[in-house]
């Protein structure tokens, strides 16, 4: 049997980039006091899950890795759940997981190293809660933690956390507290460390990318702060900008991503609906027409636009004229990429108060329509490819094949480039494309 030992942690990171930066910071302070990472967690002192609780299959998900933990815990072994179950539902994890022995919201992950160490001292067999409701002093307090998560020659970098929008189905802000931006200066600094370290792509992360600044007085922030980056940093290969609202979109904004080279054209637009009374109910801006506006000027001045959107479908009061309003509506805009959700319930929200009026089987019924509609655009755009060169980041090999991601592709999320031979992993090469599926693209290299 492996031996438990002393100062070693096992970390399970689940959920989105926004927890992966979250659970890098941890791992940065937890280093800094003497702690080693542990791939087997039967050898892990402290075993700690970074958990989602955004909706219900990521709830039981972390509920399910964490019972798995717990079952497996031997005499000497703490477990700690952190994260944004964690924060949501607090004391009430010990009942859904007997042996925790620890948790830790979103608001106060800084003090991850405190509760370790109180653990470690403490003899009683209660789990130890550390849940203030108040966040963190962003930029003040982070205990000297980067805000960032570097996965092969990509890096994801956190500009802010939380979210002040009134989204009607979404917990975030009962999870996070309202937006809470980053300085400028911090997250220039980073990106410049990044750069020096030979990262090829940075991407900028956050509940609301666009939204950056306006609590700190700033206007049109994102703008600024990407104008800063790129001055600061200006080796760096790649600029990805992701969870963009339109509204925010200022005609500066799309100016400065059509004419720096680093900032790539691509942007993850999550529109959730196209039908005026279905966003009204979601509490979200309406205008459609607006959104049409705004995507038209982006692709005038970058006409290889990447676009990625994501939609909910069977959200409560959905007709089916509302249902075929988005249908025509991702027909007419030909977004690269489309996400696309079945309606999920999140107690305390303000959409509960409308009921769940839209059968299950319906939902599915309509996600698999978009889906296949998008799959139809998808594939076009990819066969509209062949024949292009374009510069894409590879991130492994295997087979007498390396993969990759171009501009069009954030990490996880969208599209690979499959390339024929061995490629530099986590360098960024020029691949001929010579074939198009329906998310992905094969070539060689030019």
């Amino acid at each position: 049997m492996p031996k438990i030992k002393p100062k070693h942690l096992h970390l399970v990171s689940l959920g989105c980039a926004k927890n992966t930066v979250d659970s890098d910071s941890m791992a940065q302070l937890l280093a800094r006091a003497g702690y080693r990472l542990a791939e087997n967690p039967a050898q892990a002192e402290i075993l700690l899950v970074n958990t989602c609780g955004f909706i219900g299959p990521a709830r039981q998900e972390s509920l399910q890795v964490l019972n798995e933990l717990a079952a497996a815990k031997k005499p000497g072994q703490w477990l700690i759940a952190a994260g944004c179950l964690s924060q949501r539902y607090g004391a009430d994890l010990a009942r859904q997981v007997p042996g925790l022995d620890g948790v830790i919201g979103t608001r106060r992950w800084m003090d991850i190293v405190d509760l370790v160490e109180h653990l470690r001292a403490r003899t009683a067999p209660e789990p130890l809660y550390h849940l203030p409701s108040e966040a963190a002093t962003v930029g003040a307090d982070e205990r000297g933690a980067r805000r960032t998560a570097v996965q092969g020659g990509s890096a994801y970098l956190k500009i802010a956390d939380g979210c002040r929008r009134p989204c009607a189905f979404c917990a975030i802000p009962l999870i996070k507290g309202t937006a809470v931006s980053r300085p400028v200066d911090a997250i220039v600094s980073e990106a410049r460390q990044l750069e020096a370290e030979g990262l090829h792509e940075v991407i900028l992360i956050a509940q609301d990318t666009t939204d950056y600044g306006s609590d700190l007085g700033l206007k049109d922030g994102l703008r600024v702060l990407l104008e800063q980056i790129t001055q600061a940093a200006p080796r760096l290969d790649w600029l990805r900008v992701m969870y963009a609202y339109p509204g925010c979109l200022s005609d500066r904004l799309i100016d400065l991503m059509a004419s720096r080279p680093q900032i790539l054209h691509y942007l993850d637009l999550p529109l959730q609906h196209a039908h005026p009374a279905t966003l009204r109910r979601m509490r979200l801006p309406a205008n459609i027409d607006h959104v049409r506006e705004t995507l038209a000027k982006m692709r005038a001045s970058m006409p290889d636009l990447a676009l990625r959107s994501t939609f909910i479908v069977g959200y409560p009061g959905e007709t089916a004229a509302e249902f075929e309003a988005l249908l025509s509506f991702v027909e007419e805009l030909q977004f690269d990429r489309v996400g696309v959700f079945t309606y999920s319930p999140e107690a305390d929200t303000a959409a509960i108060e409308l009921g769940d009026a839209v059968p299950e089987e319906l939902k599915e019924e309509r996600r698999d329509r978009l889906m296949q509609l998008q799959q139809r655009i998808s594939l076009a755009k990819n066969e509209a490819l062949v024949g292009k060169t374009l510069n894409v980041l590879v991130e492994g090999q295997g087979d007498g094949l390396s993969l990759g991601r171009s501009y069009r592709d954030a990490p996880e999320i969208d599209g690979l480039v499959i390339i024929q031979g061995a490629a530099p992993v986590g360098q960024i090469v020029r691949v001929h494309i010579t074939g198009a599926m329906v998310y992905d693209v094969s070539g060689k290299l030019a």
